[in-house]
Protein backbone atom coordinates (compact mmCIF):
# COMPACT_ATOMS: atom_id res chain seq x y z
CA UNK A 1 0.00 0.00 0.00
CA UNK A 2 1.20 3.25 -0.43
CA UNK A 3 2.51 5.99 1.14
CA UNK A 4 0.65 9.22 2.44
CA UNK A 5 1.11 12.04 0.04
CA UNK A 6 1.65 15.50 1.35
CA UNK A 7 -1.38 16.42 1.15
CA UNK A 8 -2.92 13.38 2.90
CA UNK A 9 -0.23 13.85 5.84
CA UNK A 10 -1.34 17.72 5.86
CA UNK A 11 -5.34 16.65 5.74
CA UNK A 12 -4.64 14.07 8.76
CA UNK A 13 -2.43 16.97 10.71
CA UNK A 14 -5.93 18.96 10.57
CA UNK A 15 -7.61 16.31 12.36
CA UNK A 16 -5.16 15.89 14.90
CA UNK A 17 -4.53 19.15 16.00
CA UNK A 18 -8.32 20.51 16.23
CA UNK A 19 -8.88 20.90 19.70
CA UNK A 20 -11.39 23.58 19.40
CA UNK A 21 -13.91 22.11 17.14
CA UNK A 22 -16.77 20.11 18.20
CA UNK A 23 -16.75 16.34 16.91
CA UNK A 24 -19.57 17.27 14.53
CA UNK A 25 -17.95 20.08 13.28
CA UNK A 26 -14.97 18.07 12.87
CA UNK A 27 -16.31 15.05 11.09
CA UNK A 28 -18.05 17.57 8.34
CA UNK A 29 -14.99 19.46 8.59
CA UNK A 30 -12.83 15.99 7.41
CA UNK A 31 -15.86 14.98 5.40
CA UNK A 32 -15.38 18.43 3.30
CA UNK A 33 -11.45 17.68 2.98
CA UNK A 34 -11.56 14.76 1.87
CA UNK A 35 -14.08 15.82 -0.90
CA UNK A 36 -10.99 18.58 -1.86
CA UNK A 37 -8.54 15.58 -1.65
CA UNK A 38 -10.52 13.70 -4.13
CA UNK A 39 -10.96 16.61 -6.48
CA UNK A 40 -7.41 18.00 -6.61
CA UNK A 41 -5.30 14.99 -5.88
CA UNK A 42 -7.28 12.10 -7.65
CA UNK A 43 -6.37 9.30 -5.70
CA UNK A 44 -6.46 6.00 -6.26
CA UNK A 45 -8.08 3.19 -4.57
CA UNK A 46 -4.91 2.00 -2.48
CA UNK A 47 -4.56 5.55 -1.64
CA UNK A 48 -7.71 6.38 -0.44
CA UNK A 49 -8.32 3.34 1.36
CA UNK A 50 -4.84 4.04 3.28
CA UNK A 51 -6.18 7.31 4.09
CA UNK A 52 -9.79 6.70 5.14
CA UNK A 53 -7.71 3.86 8.13
CA UNK A 54 -5.38 6.64 8.92
CA UNK A 55 -8.07 9.24 9.46
CA UNK A 56 -10.02 6.43 11.61
CA UNK A 57 -7.46 6.05 13.78
CA UNK A 58 -6.59 9.53 14.55
CA UNK A 59 -9.13 11.06 16.80
CA UNK A 60 -10.03 7.55 18.98
CA UNK A 61 -12.93 9.74 21.34
CA UNK A 62 -14.19 11.04 18.85
CA UNK A 63 -16.37 8.01 17.08
CA UNK A 64 -18.77 9.78 14.50
CA UNK A 65 -15.77 10.64 12.33
CA UNK A 66 -14.39 6.67 12.54
CA UNK A 67 -18.04 5.95 11.83
CA UNK A 68 -19.09 7.98 8.97
CA UNK A 69 -15.56 7.11 7.58
CA UNK A 70 -17.03 3.59 8.13
CA UNK A 71 -19.72 4.14 5.96
CA UNK A 72 -17.68 5.30 3.57
CA UNK A 73 -15.50 2.30 3.20
CA UNK A 74 -18.72 0.12 2.97
CA UNK A 75 -19.80 1.67 0.18
CA UNK A 76 -16.31 1.76 -1.44
CA UNK A 77 -16.05 -1.77 -0.96
CA UNK A 78 -19.32 -2.27 -2.81
CA UNK A 79 -18.79 0.25 -5.71
CA UNK A 80 -14.91 2.26 -5.53
CA UNK A 81 -16.07 4.49 -8.32
CA UNK A 82 -18.45 6.31 -6.12
CA UNK A 83 -16.34 7.41 -3.27
CA UNK A 84 -17.28 11.27 -4.07
CA UNK A 85 -20.99 10.79 -3.55
CA UNK A 86 -20.19 8.58 -0.65
CA UNK A 87 -18.79 11.23 1.10
CA UNK A 88 -21.63 13.53 0.12
CA UNK A 89 -24.39 11.11 1.66
CA UNK A 90 -22.72 10.55 5.08
CA UNK A 91 -22.06 14.33 5.36
CA UNK A 92 -25.77 14.80 4.47
CA UNK A 93 -26.83 12.29 7.22
CA UNK A 94 -24.91 13.60 9.50
CA UNK A 95 -26.37 17.18 8.87
CA UNK A 96 -29.54 15.72 9.01
CA UNK A 97 -29.36 14.19 11.88
CA UNK A 98 -27.63 16.93 13.15
CA UNK A 99 -31.00 19.40 12.13
CA UNK A 100 -33.56 16.54 13.93
CA UNK A 101 -31.62 16.45 17.20
CA UNK A 102 -32.14 20.60 17.37
CA UNK A 103 -35.63 20.02 16.60
CA UNK A 104 -36.03 17.25 19.09
CA UNK A 105 -34.26 19.55 21.52
CA UNK A 106 -36.51 22.75 20.92
CA UNK A 107 -39.55 20.73 21.98
CA UNK A 108 -38.42 20.01 25.05
CA UNK A 109 -37.33 23.59 26.29
CA UNK A 110 -39.11 25.62 28.41
CA UNK A 111 -40.19 28.71 26.90
CA UNK A 112 -37.20 31.28 27.81
CA UNK A 113 -34.74 28.97 29.25
CA UNK A 114 -31.34 29.58 31.02
CA UNK A 115 -29.23 26.64 29.37
CA UNK A 116 -25.90 26.06 30.94
CA UNK A 117 -22.99 23.94 28.89
CA UNK A 118 -19.49 22.90 28.96
CA UNK A 119 -16.92 23.24 26.06
CA UNK A 120 -18.20 23.92 22.80
CA UNK A 121 -20.01 21.52 20.99
CA UNK A 122 -20.78 22.09 17.13
CA UNK A 123 -24.13 20.40 17.96
CA UNK A 124 -25.14 22.51 20.77
CA UNK A 125 -24.46 25.62 19.05
CA UNK A 126 -26.64 24.48 16.18
CA UNK A 127 -29.49 23.93 18.99
CA UNK A 128 -28.53 27.95 19.91
CA UNK A 129 -29.04 29.22 15.96
CA UNK A 130 -31.83 27.52 15.43
CA UNK A 131 -33.62 28.87 19.24
CA UNK A 132 -32.50 32.13 17.73
CA UNK A 133 -34.18 31.76 13.93
CA UNK A 134 -37.30 30.81 15.66
CA UNK A 135 -36.98 33.89 17.43
CA UNK A 136 -37.34 32.32 21.09
CA UNK A 137 -35.74 34.18 23.91
CA UNK A 138 -32.84 31.98 26.06
CA UNK A 139 -30.03 33.04 27.51
CA UNK A 140 -27.04 30.80 28.00
CA UNK A 141 -23.94 29.92 30.73
CA UNK A 142 -21.31 28.43 29.82
CA UNK A 143 -18.06 27.06 31.02
CA UNK A 144 -14.66 28.32 29.42
CA UNK A 145 -13.59 24.63 28.99
CA UNK A 146 -10.08 24.70 30.18
CA UNK A 147 -7.14 24.30 29.01
CA UNK A 148 -8.08 24.89 25.16
CA UNK A 149 -10.87 27.57 26.47
CA UNK A 150 -13.28 26.58 23.42
CA UNK A 151 -15.76 28.07 25.78
CA UNK A 152 -14.52 31.16 24.35
CA UNK A 153 -15.61 30.86 20.61
CA UNK A 154 -18.89 29.24 21.71
CA UNK A 155 -19.33 32.72 23.51
CA UNK A 156 -18.18 34.63 20.76
CA UNK A 157 -20.32 33.10 18.62
CA UNK A 158 -23.56 33.63 21.00
CA UNK A 159 -22.55 36.87 21.33
CA UNK A 160 -22.54 37.53 17.69
CA UNK A 161 -25.91 35.91 17.98
CA UNK A 162 -27.02 38.75 20.29
CA UNK A 163 -27.89 35.72 22.78
CA UNK A 164 -26.72 36.70 26.74
CA UNK A 165 -24.52 34.70 27.97
CA UNK A 166 -22.31 34.31 31.09
CA UNK A 167 -19.07 33.06 30.49
CA UNK A 168 -17.45 31.22 33.48
CA UNK A 169 -14.51 29.45 34.57
CA UNK A 170 -14.60 25.57 35.05
CA UNK A 171 -14.03 25.50 38.53
CA UNK A 172 -17.38 27.95 39.21
CA UNK A 173 -19.45 24.88 37.46
CA UNK A 174 -21.54 23.85 41.10
CA UNK A 175 -21.91 27.64 41.85
CA UNK A 176 -23.82 28.54 38.44
CA UNK A 177 -25.79 25.32 37.89
CA UNK A 178 -29.18 25.98 40.42
CA UNK A 179 -29.05 29.34 37.74
CA UNK A 180 -29.99 26.97 34.86
CA UNK A 181 -33.46 25.75 33.90
CA UNK A 182 -31.63 22.24 32.17
CA UNK A 183 -27.80 21.55 31.03
CA UNK A 184 -27.45 20.54 28.08
CA UNK A 185 -24.08 18.60 26.65
CA UNK A 186 -22.60 17.34 23.04
CA UNK A 187 -21.32 13.55 23.08
CA UNK A 188 -18.51 12.16 21.58
CA UNK A 189 -18.93 8.53 22.21
CA UNK A 190 -21.81 6.52 23.36
CA UNK A 191 -20.85 3.27 24.97
CA UNK A 192 -22.89 0.13 25.30
CA UNK A 193 -22.28 -0.04 29.10
CA UNK A 194 -23.32 3.07 30.23
CA UNK A 195 -20.55 5.17 29.77
CA UNK A 196 -20.19 8.17 27.38
CA UNK A 197 -17.23 10.37 26.56
CA UNK A 198 -17.28 14.42 26.26
CA UNK A 199 -14.98 16.83 27.14
CA UNK A 200 -13.84 16.63 30.64
CA UNK A 201 -15.51 18.61 32.91
CA UNK A 202 -18.57 17.16 32.19
CA UNK A 203 -18.59 14.21 34.85
CA UNK A 204 -18.24 17.41 37.19
CA UNK A 205 -21.15 19.00 35.45
CA UNK A 206 -23.39 16.45 35.52
CA UNK A 207 -22.68 15.36 39.17
CA UNK A 208 -23.28 19.27 39.95
CA UNK A 209 -26.83 19.12 37.95
CA UNK A 210 -27.46 16.24 39.78
CA UNK A 211 -26.91 17.90 43.06
CA UNK A 212 -28.94 20.59 42.18
CA UNK A 213 -31.86 18.41 40.73
CA UNK A 214 -31.30 20.12 37.38
CA UNK A 215 -32.23 18.10 34.16
CA UNK A 216 -29.09 17.30 32.36
CA UNK A 217 -29.19 16.43 28.65
CA UNK A 218 -27.00 14.96 26.25
CA UNK A 219 -27.20 15.35 22.73
CA UNK A 220 -25.66 12.44 20.80
CA UNK A 221 -26.79 10.79 17.39
CA UNK A 222 -26.66 7.94 16.46
CA UNK A 223 -23.06 8.35 14.86
CA UNK A 224 -22.16 8.30 17.98
CA UNK A 225 -22.79 4.77 18.68
CA UNK A 226 -20.11 2.12 19.66
CA UNK A 227 -20.42 -1.70 19.94
CA UNK A 228 -17.34 -1.34 22.50
CA UNK A 229 -17.22 -1.27 25.96
CA UNK A 230 -15.49 1.70 28.09
CA UNK A 231 -13.16 -0.42 29.20
CA UNK A 232 -11.84 -0.17 25.70
CA UNK A 233 -11.62 3.68 25.67
CA UNK A 234 -8.15 5.78 24.76
CA UNK A 235 -8.82 9.13 26.40
CA UNK A 236 -6.85 11.47 24.46
CA UNK A 237 -4.16 13.35 26.12
CA UNK A 238 -2.43 16.49 24.88
CA UNK A 239 0.85 18.08 25.78
CA UNK A 240 1.19 19.25 29.13
CA UNK A 241 2.70 22.40 27.89
CA UNK A 242 -0.96 24.01 27.77
CA UNK A 243 -1.41 23.84 31.25
CA UNK A 244 1.68 26.43 31.82
CA UNK A 245 2.34 24.29 35.21
CA UNK A 246 5.89 25.28 36.92
CA UNK A 247 8.70 23.39 36.26
CA UNK A 248 10.07 21.46 39.02
CA UNK A 249 11.23 17.92 39.17
CA UNK A 250 8.31 16.29 40.65
CA UNK A 251 5.78 18.09 38.82
CA UNK A 252 4.15 16.32 36.25
CA UNK A 253 1.24 18.12 34.03
CA UNK A 254 -1.37 15.85 32.26
CA UNK A 255 -3.71 17.06 30.27
CA UNK A 256 -6.52 14.68 29.12
CA UNK A 257 -8.71 16.22 27.32
CA UNK A 258 -11.80 13.42 27.04
CA UNK A 259 -13.38 11.57 30.32
CA UNK A 260 -15.59 8.93 30.76
CA UNK A 261 -19.56 10.10 32.06
CA UNK A 262 -21.83 7.31 33.58
CA UNK A 263 -25.09 7.57 31.88
CA UNK A 264 -26.94 6.94 35.56
CA UNK A 265 -26.66 11.07 35.63
CA UNK A 266 -28.12 11.31 32.12
CA UNK A 267 -32.20 13.02 32.41
CA UNK A 268 -32.44 12.37 28.55
CA UNK A 269 -30.33 11.38 25.55
CA UNK A 270 -31.63 12.99 22.19
CA UNK A 271 -31.06 11.58 18.99
CA UNK A 272 -32.46 11.77 15.68
CA UNK A 273 -33.82 8.39 16.05
CA UNK A 274 -35.88 10.42 19.23
CA UNK A 275 -35.79 10.98 22.81
CA UNK A 276 -34.81 8.77 25.14
CA UNK A 277 -35.69 9.17 28.97
CA UNK A 278 -32.64 7.36 30.23
CA UNK A 279 -32.94 4.58 30.63
CA UNK A 280 -36.25 4.22 28.85
CA UNK A 281 -36.99 3.43 25.26
CA UNK A 282 -36.96 6.23 22.98
CA UNK A 283 -40.22 8.55 22.59
CA UNK A 284 -40.82 10.10 19.65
Amino acid sequence: MPELDARARALLAGLRDDAQSGATRLAVNTLNDLLSYLDDVRPDASALAKLLAALRATRPSMIVISNALAMIEKQLARDPLTARQAIIDIRNRLQNATETITRYAREQLPETPVIMTHSASSMVLRLFRSMVEAHQSFSVICTQSSPGCEGHSLALALDDLSVPVTLITDAQMGLFVPEADVVITGCDTWFTDDFFINKSGTHLLALAARAANKPFWVLADSFRNSDANATSVVLEEMPGVELKAPEGEWITPRNIYFELVPQTLVSQRISEQGVFLCPAEPRR
